[in-house]
């Protein structure tokens, strides 16, 4: 047991912590290694009276989505709190103990606290023209609103912004850019003025050349990558979130889309039959690659291990996946791993994920803010 002191409203106040201990091999490092954790903070020096949770196993720092929706349902977006709060524990019950939401039309920022809830990394609401996305979802702006609107949106989150790069042109029938590149650049612009990374949602090939030339800091997945573009992310360290398993939805969509926009639906089918090779080839030359699910929507919520096969099945090694999910992404977004003073953030595992990767879907203990969650 540990004893602090914290400042309550008139006095400070006794409280006392249950210190928790670990045992098992630490990865990346793959050193058998025993883990103290009090409060939010992790150890590896020994606190006496700390309860043993975990002893055997394999430990990861805690899974990372890189593109979830906590403000957006299976049917649409949710309009309570509550409902994004048990959305977001889904993927937390899977192992995902950080989530960078990628554009919510849902305002919940009184859950970054919640000591139940992953850490969460907000982009805001998605930025978008109007009637070129998904109804409900975003902030519709005129080309001149766009830079202003971004800068709002940096505020409104906590470190990213979300920028819808292409959308259906109903008016071509195919996918098109949703704005000029000079309007995408400054709105880019914007948002690194204020503080915050840009994320681009593009399915096309049309609009990656500017969107790179600008400087967005993610591309969201990414399917009209050519090899040009894909040594140009590399050399820029653009990173690559190629949500696959909202890949695997582009067959259902040409399906409705069909009788009346067939080539966006030829399109869309040949944009998912080549992106196995996208992502491999951006492994291949270096471009950063991070998990997302893109849950929300027309994906579920929780299915961060299916994704992280589905990068091993298009090419990259076992413990580069496990790094695009764990270690590495948080790295990426500005969190620890397993090291001394990190967030008490643990994901335990039964065998070696770098094995077989299917003991993801399978956490034998979560550790969260210092927690036993599961």
């Amino acid at each position: 047991m540990c004893t602090a002191l914290r400042r309550g409203s008139s006095r400070w106040a006794r409280i006392t912590t249950v210190a928790l201990h670990l045992r098992g091999v630490v990865l990346p490092d793959d050193v058998v290694r025993d883990v103290w954790i009090v409060g939010d903070r992790l150890t590896f020096e020994p606190v006496p009276g700390a309860e043993t949770v975990s002893t055997g196993g394999f430990l990861l720092p805690g899974l990372v989505d890189a593109h979830c929706h906590p403000g957006i349902a299976p049917g649409g977006p949710v309009t309570e709190v509550a409902e994004a709060k048990r959305l977001a524990l889904i993927d937390r019950d899977a192992g995902v103990l950080t989530i960078r939401d990628a554009g919510s039309p849902l305002d919940y920022r009184e859950l970054d606290d919640d000591p139940e809830m992953p850490r969460l990394i907000r982009a805001g609401r998605h930025l978008a023209p109007h009637r070129r996305y998904i109804p409900g979802l975003a902030v519709e702006c005129e080309p001149s609103e766009l830079a202003a609107a971004a800068a709002a949106q940096a505020e409104l989150g906590n470190g990213w912004i979300k920028l819808v790069g292409d959308w259906i042109d109903r008016g071509a029938g195919d996918l098109g850019p949703t704005y000029d590149d000079a309007t995408l650049a400054a709105a880019v612009a914007a948002a690194h003025r204020a503080g915050a990374r840009v994320a681009v949602h593009t399915f096309s090939e049309a609009a990656l050349p500017g969107l790179i030339a600008a400087g967005v800091d993610s591309v969201e997945h990414g399917t009209g990558l050519s090899l040009d573009l894909i040594d140009d992310m590399a050399a820029r360290g653009t990173a690559l979130v190629p949500t696959m398993t909202n890949i695997e939805t582009f067959g259902s969509i040409a399906a409705k889309a069909e009788p009346k926009f067939p080539g966006y639906a030829d399109h869309m089918r040949r944009l998912q039959a080549g992106f196995p090779a996208v992502v491999r080839a951006a492994y291949e030359a270096g471009v950063p690659i991070y998990v997302g699910t893109d849950a929300g929507g027309g994906v579920a919520h929780g299915l961060a291990a299916g994704e992280m096969l589905r990068l091993a099945a298009a090419g990259m090694a076992p413990i580069d996946v496990l790094a695009a999910g764990s270690w590495g992404a948080r790295e990426w977004l500005g969190l620890p791993g397993l090291e001394e003073g990190a967030l008490a953030d643990v994901v335990v595992y039964g065998d070696d994920p770098r094995t077989d990767l299917r003991v993801l879907e399978a956490p034998s203990r979560i550790v969260l803010r210092g927690r036993v969650v599961a």
